[in-house]
Order: structure tokens, then C-alpha cells, then sequence
């Protein structure tokens, strides 16, 4: 008799704070619980998560797998196996939902190609959280994720995403680690023309969360502080 397959979670993490009880779907606690065996991308957060959707989780008794960018098609398969062999696995982000933004798509592609059952559970996804509070359209909008590293490659960057708003009228998201969004934002005010719209959505689901749509002229006199504090900003037409 063939042995049954294990399936694959897509569980999410906070985006940052202690609560998960108004943040992540009831239903979360119950499919997580019984699991043992997971693909983290930081093994600190994944624990601290396990801990908070349940305070007696076995953490000693679970297998953790390091899923990041530099996990290799053999490490990738060490995990497949473990699930084909029956066991069921959660993958975490560090932060939000796995697959997006992070090196989670790379496990669940390979779970398709073994004929494994993906399913992913509802949580807080940044990019979404912002769109919805952008006032701009949801209708044609592209996530860019991480922007370049060097400055003279981001202001590139950020100047062809204003040209394409300009251009077709379509919204444009992107991110930064905490400790650039400073930089990225100083970037926008320093690069972009006066009429450009900005939404800055900064530690979204925290009580210190902020989310506001100025002109970058607007910007320019009413800016504040965003150092270290995670941030998603957004490039686009208010529908007004």
C-alpha cells in the first residue's frame, strides 16, 4: 500500500508585536498545533510564533529546517522527502506570510512538482494592508519587493516607477529592510517631482502603525521619522 503524503502549510507570522489572537485566523492554532516538523526562515521568530499560538507547543519535540536564500536543491529535498514520507510541515517567515517577499516560493514550487497539497493560511500580508489603505488603485498594481542595495541603482529604480505611473496610471509597491527605509524614503523626497503621490505604510498591525498619502511636495514639509521601523511604500493616483 502506497504511503499517503504529508501536506505543506503556508502558516504566516505576526508582523511584528506580541498579540496573534487579532492578527492571524482562528483557525491557525488548530492546523499549526499538531505539527512537528518545519521550514523556517529564522529559527528565533518561528519559535517565538509557536509560543504564542500555543503556550504548551512542544518545541524540543520538532524538527526545524532552514529555508533561506542560500538553502541549496539538496536541503530543499531533504524536506520534500520528510513530507513525502508522510509527515506534514509549516513553513515560517520571518515576518508575514511565506512566498512573498521571502525564500518560501522555492519549497512550495518543489512541492508541486512532488504532487504535494499547498495550503496556505490567512494572515497579514504587508503589501495588501498597504494597498488597501493607499487610496490608490487596486486594480493594476505591481509589488516589486526589495529594492536595489546600491543607491545610484535604487534612484534608477525609483524614477522608472514614477515615469510608469506617469505613464499608465498603474500603483507600485515596494520595500526595504528596516534600517534602509530611512535612506529609500529621503531617496523619494531628494529624486521624485513635486506632484508625485506617496503612500508610506510604516509597523502596520502595531499600535505605533502609520499610514499616510501625501505629494512628495507635500512630503517634504510633513515627514517624519522612519528609522529601523519596517515600511511599504507606494507610488501612485489617488482615485478622487
Amino acid at each position: 500500500m502506497a504511503k499517503t503524503k504529508g501536506e505543506l502549510y503556508l502558516i504566516p507570522n505576526t508582523l511584528g508585536g506580541e498579540s496573534v489572537s487579532d492578527i492571524l485566523a482562528a483557525n491557525v492554532s488548530t492546523i499549526v498545533s499538531p505539527l512537528r516538523y518545519f521550514a523556517v526562515e529564522d529559527l528565533k521568530s518561528a519559535r517565538r510564533l509557536l509560543r504564542k499560538v500555543d503556550r504548551t507547543f512542544p518545541i524540543d519535540e520538532s524538527t526545524f529546517f532552514m529555508l533561506n536564500k542560500r538553502a541549496s536543491e539538496k536541503e530543499l529535498m531533504a524536506m520534500i522527502l520528510e513530507i513525502l514520507n508522510g509527515q506534514s510541515m509549516g513553513i515560517i517567515s520571518e515576518a508575514g506570510c511565506p512566498g512573498i517577499a521571502d525564500p518560501g516560493a522555492s519549497l512550495v514550487a518543489l512541492a508541486h512538482n512532488h504532487g504535494i497539497h499547498v495550503k496556505p493560511l490567512v494572515g497579514p500580508i504587508s503589501f495588501a494592508l498597504a494597498l488597501m489603505s493607499s487610496g490608490f488603485s487596486g486594480q493594476r498594481f505591481s509589488f516589486h519587493g526589495y529594492l536595489p542595495k546600491d543607491r545610484k541603482d535604487r534612484v534608477k529604480k525609483l524614477r522608472d516607477l514614477e515615469m510608469e505611473n506617469r505613464r499608465h496610471g498603474d500603483t507600485h509597491l515596494f520595500m526595504d529592510t528596516p534600517f534602509r527605509s530611512m535612506h529609500v524614503l529621503e531617496d523619494l523626497l531628494n529624486e521624485l517631482s513635486d506632484q508625485t503621490e506617496l503612500c508610506l505604510a510604516v509597523n502596520l498591525t502595531l499600535p505605533n502603525q502609520r499610514i499616510q498619502t501625501m505629494t512628495i511636495k507635500e512630503w517634504r514639509l510633513n515627514a517624519f521619522d522612519i528609522n529601523k521601523a519596517p515600511a511599504v511604500f507606494i507610488i501612485g493616483t489617488s482615485q478622487h
